[in-house]
């Protein structure tokens, strides 16, 4: 079977279901995983506190990993990032990875209403009460308002889920 490399971006809101669709394309394409949330949680422990916190930690979190998921590129690893791609500004930090590496990609968008992630975040939150930070309805709503669906005129490969 002929592999091609890929880079795989996650798009959607909160609780849409990325994270679970993430490690299933890892699972199926024999992809490196790279999570967001666990890296932010192992390496700033208590430091992210608010919304302007998690910004500040995830800037330099996205400084640290890009030079490795492109050398993890030009190896011939295929990466899945579960890294939000859900404003044109993420987007286009996350398309100079695989542009860097001369790879493909792929934007898995994953389509929910706000009711259905409002659901799944409240599901989530009495699962798993340890993955909590900003996961109440009120912060759903604030992060929500910035949240861009991804356009054709962008010209990535969006695969919708």
């Amino acid at each position: 079977m002929d592999k091609q490399t890929t880079l795989h971006l996650m798009c959607g809101k909160m609780a849409s279901g990325k994270s679970t669709l993430a490690a299933s394309l890892a699972d199926k394409n024999n992809a490196i995983l790279i999570i967001e949330d666990e890296w932010l949680s192992k390496l700033y422990p208590d430091e992210i506190r608010t919304i302007n916190d998690y910004i500040k930690y995830s800037s330099r979190l996205q400084n640290i990993i890009r030079s490795h998921v492109i050398s993890l590129l030009k190896h011939g690893t295929s990466v899945v990032l579960d890294f939000p791609a859900n404003t044109i500004k993420q987007r286009n930090t996350l398309r100079s990875i695989f542009e860097s590496a001369d790879v493909t990609h792929t934007l898995h968008y994953v389509e929910a209403s706000n009711e259905k992630c409002k659901e799944q975040l409240k599901k989530r939150n009495e699962n798993n009460p340890e993955q909590t930070a900003f996961t109440s309805e009120a912060e759903f709503d604030f992060i929500n308002q910035y949240f861009q669906p991804p356009s054709d005129t962008e010209h990535f490969n969006i695969i919708r889920y």
